[in-house]
């Protein structure tokens, strides 16, 4: 899941940012409503969190303008307004997809970012199964052939999105922007890297294969 977390709070931001990698989330940060903008127009987020009071062009002015785009990012609103009329507010007249008043409590976020990822035309199933090997999203356990597996939070997000696909290829670009953040050369061997350590785990390196130029997928 790709997260982008809109707060001029620096130290509010980071921590929230830690928290969600944390959960297997690729994040990135804006700083300013302007940042927010331009950075949800060249990438594909899938929840926004986004700061009402953000300098150089307000959030509220941001969920506007996001609204008017043809496939905008779930939009949760992060604010000290927490009246009901500005909690009304700005899930009507702003058109935000949820609401949530500071402070608040980081569980409650992350559940609530993770409701808003599943607003989708067909959720994904919370349990993913492909051949010998089953993921279960909701208890962020992995086995294959009923054996656990311990993988790292990238690890986990690979192989969940390898999973989603079903045995299509998944090219490395796309595994890049969805599982690691802006920050991450495209070009490097990360990816790489925790398929080979994921190979090592599932303990059938024929399990995931690359296909020359069209990227890596399940093998049953």
């Amino acid at each position: 899941m790709r997260v982008l977390v809109a707060e001029d709070h620096r130290v509010l931001a980071r921590t929230i940012a830690t928290g969600l990698r944390r959960q297997a989330m690729a994040v990135d940060i804006a700083a300013t409503g302007a940042e927010a903008e331009r950075m949800c127009l060249l990438t594909a987020y899938d929840v926004l969190l986004l700061d009402r009071d953000l300098p150089v062009i307000s959030g509220d002015e941001v969920c506007r303008r996001l609204r008017e785009l043809s496939d905008p990012p779930r939009i949760l609103m992060l604010t000290a307004a927490g009246e009901l009329t500005e909690r009304v507010y700005g899930l009507t007249t702003l058109g935000a997809d949820d609401y949530l008043a500071k402070p608040f409590d980081f569980a409650e976020l992350v559940a609530r970012v993770r409701a808003l990822s599943r607003r989708a035309p067909k959720p994904p199933p919370a349990v993913l199964r492909f051949g010998s090997i089953t993921l279960d999203e909701t208890r962020r356990e992995v086995s294959v052939d009923g054996r656990p597996l311990e993988l790292t939070l990238k690890e986990f997000a690979v192989l969940h999105r390898l999973l989603s696909a079903g045995g299509t290829p998944v090219p490395h670009d796309e595994l890049v922007r969805t599982v690691w953040d802006e920050h991450l050369d495209p070009r490097t061997s990360a990816v790489r890297a925790a398929v080979s350590r994921l190979r090592g785990k599932l303990g059938d390196p024929g399990l995931i294969v690359a296909d020359k130029g069209e990227g890596y997928r399940l093998c049953d």
